[in-house]
């Protein structure tokens, strides 16, 4: 080979150079396996969303009934459904009833949290590991085992057809006194050292210092919260006795009695998932960013 033609191949042998270059094959590697990731999260979604766009489909029709893709196609009742199902049905009544249960459950639960996170990692308390640890215990405990035990307990206190029997039981959370207190741990011990310092006393710190820097996970901490409150089903079911008084998640069922033509009338019982779907979903995209710092907590 000559000169000249070593100077003119140098270019394109220096680029086989560094592509063969461990980096570059390990950045090659990174984007493939991007790529594969974005598609099988694009497959995921769909998966996910098409249940949801039948049922918004199937709630605008007439009878509700699917046989093949040209049943797909929206129908023209929608109005009518969602009114029949919010006011003739009850429905609206329903979705008030799971919405006050949820903000009560959400503001007490996350009062007795924060305050049990504050004891626990603040306070030097005499067996304070040992008690957390019987807290995080109570997650072991299945539903049936402390199911029984409730509904006589709430059945004698005289709470049946109540506000109180489908809030009270689930003001205590094992699992939110976990996420505070891992929350609390990763704040600066240098503040909490000026905090003493400077004479501020345990509800001043935590009105004037905690609070202010948990705002993120307190927000996420409450949608998630909020969800679970709203998605209550047995209990409520079980507890309550007065259909005026029922949550969301139990009048769907009501809903499943309405006939049509001797069959389910599933398009309102589609319309009620779509309602019942709305407010959580809502919730979920407002606060997406502090609902997902929540679950990145790392102790510092």
């Amino acid at each position: 080979m000559t000169l000249l033609e070593t100077v003119v191949d140098a270019p394109s042998r220096t680029r086989e150079y560094l592509s063969s270059r461990p980096g570059e094959r390990l950045l090659d590697r990174l984007r493939a396996d991007g790529l594969a990731i974005h598609a099988l999260l694009g497959v995921s979604i769909f998966i996910l969303l098409v249940p949801v766009l039948i049922a918004a489909v199937v709630s605008t029709k007439r009878f509700g009934i699917v046989t093949g893709f040209a049943d797909l196609a929206p129908g023209g009742h929608a109005v009518e459904n969602y009114r029949r199902a919010l006011v003739e049905l009850n429905f609206g009544r329903f979705m008030l009833n799971s919405l006050l249960m949820s903000l009560v459950i959400v503001v007490g639960k996350l009062a007795v949290s924060v305050l049990a996170a504050l004891a626990i990692v603040y306070y030097r308390i005499p067996y304070k590991n040992l008690a957390f640890l019987f807290i995080l215990f109570t997650l072991l405990l299945p539903v049936p085992v402390r199911f029984v035990p409730l509904f006589r307990l709430v059945t004698d206190i005289g709470w049946n057809d109540t506000l109180w029997a489908i809030t009270v039981p689930y003001l205590a959370s094992a699992t939110t006194v976990f996420i505070l207190r891992q929350h609390f741990l990763s704040i600066p011990t240098s503040l909490v050292e000026n905090a003493k310092l400077d004479g501020v006393g345990p509800l001043a710190f935590l009105r004037h210092v905690l609070l202010p820097m948990s705002k993120g996970v307190l927000v996420g901490v409450s949608v998630i919260m909020f969800v679970y409150a709203w998605n209550q089903y047995l209990w409520p079911l079980v507890i309550i006795n007065d259909q005026s008084r029922q949550v969301v998640q139990v009048g769907l069922g009501l809903l499943e009695g309405q006939a049509q033509s001797g069959d389910v009338a599933w398009a309102l019982v589609m319309t009620g998932s779509m309602l019942t779907l709305v407010p959580p979903l809502a919730l979920v995209v407002l606060f997406r960013k502090p609902l997902l710092q929540t679950f990145t907590i790392q102790r510092k």
